[in-house]
């Protein structure tokens, strides 16, 4: 794979910034329409589109996290740009979803009830925490500021990998119940 360098600019840190304040501010604008968009019943299988792509992207996350520690950068580089690309789908599948299909309510009781609403609320508001320091790990990596890329990814890897992980219990425990 041929080693794709950007340069080292501050603007990219300010689109950076924009991005990450821009990104969950659309998604929520879009989700918090009321009335939804007729996109057709295959936005139906979105729910588990979304749950393979959560699956992915933690496997690529951790393979990432190995590949660095046996210094293979090449390899590392690939799955976090897999990994990366993957969050770009996931979202588009998101919104898709979120657009044209109200909300499935979770329909657990009991002990499981209180688990499902601790892991969705940290996982939304971790998902919403994540995309500044990806974007940063990210630009910093091809950008070949290492000393940066470490200092970002000491953070995004343990939440994106949480919510990666997250999404897909919530996703795993909420499937019975979509329609």
């Amino acid at each position: 794979m041929a080693t794709v360098l950007l340069e080292e600019n501050k603007k990219y840190r300010k689109i950076i910034n924009i991005l990450a304040i821009a990104i969950p501010v659309a998604v929520a604008v879009l989700i918090g329409i009321r009335q939804k968009i007729d996109l057709g019943s295959w936005t139906k299988i979105l729910p588990h589109v979304i749950g393979m792509l959560n699956t992915a992207t933690a496997i690529l996350l951790l393979l990432g996290f190995y590949f660095i520690k046996v210094n293979n950068r090449s390899a590392h580089r690939l799955v976090m740009t897999l990994a990366f690309i993957l969050g770009a789908i996931f979202l588009v599948c998101y919104i898709l979803y979120h657009i044209s299909n109200e909300s499935t309510p979770f329909g657990g009781s009991g002990f499981i009830r209180p688990i499902y609403y601790f892991l969705l609320i940290s996982h939304i508001v971790l998902s919403v925490v994540v995309v500044w320091f990806v974007l940063r790990a990210v630009y910093f990596g091809y950008s070949n500021q290492l000393a940066e890329h470490r200092k970002a990814v000491k953070w995004a890897f343990p939440i994106w990998l949480y919510v990666s992980v997250s999404g897909v219990i919530v996703y795993l425990l909420i499937s019975p119940y979509y329609t």
